[in-house]
């Protein structure tokens, strides 16, 4: 096994509008490959094919499913961040929480001085932590 990889399936063509908004949001972070479906080919004309990215050094893979599915993201796998500062912290969450879902409002749980849990705009689920 050479390595292990998250891989995001996002439908109605938004992966390469999910990786734009990641990747500004977050320092260290950029896309590093990306190709996309031609004409006569079996997704939507310059959708996503297939596509990396990463986030302070984590890979992630991304595609637009040509194919309409019955399931979408989930909550119980998310992308856990560990913020440095209280103010990068509530920079973050006002960003990703923009037209998406709190699970978990910004606050302090006990386990740590400040943590988010949310839903984004594309579905992805993301927890934000600051530790003590």
């Amino acid at each position: 096994m050479e390595k292990v990889t998250p891989f995001l399936m996002f439908q109605g063509g938004k992966a390469e509008e999910a990786m734009n908004y990641y990747t500004s949001l977050i320092e260290d972070s950029e896309i590093t490959s990306i190709s996309r479906y031609g004409a006569n080919e079996s997704g939507d004309e310059g959708t996503v094919m297939h596509a990396t990215f990463s986030l302070k050094g984590q890979e992630f893979m991304c595609i637009d499913s040509n194919i309409k599915h019955a399931f979408s993201f989930t909550p119980s796998f998310s992308i856990y961040l560990t913020c440095d500062s209280e103010k990068e912290i509530d920079n973050l969450y006002e960003k990703l929480i923009t037209d998406g879902q709190a699970l978990m409002p910004l606050n302090d749980y006990g386990f740590s001085k400040k943590f988010g849990w949310i839903n984004d705009q594309f579905g992805v689920s993301w927890q934000l932590n600051l530790p003590k």
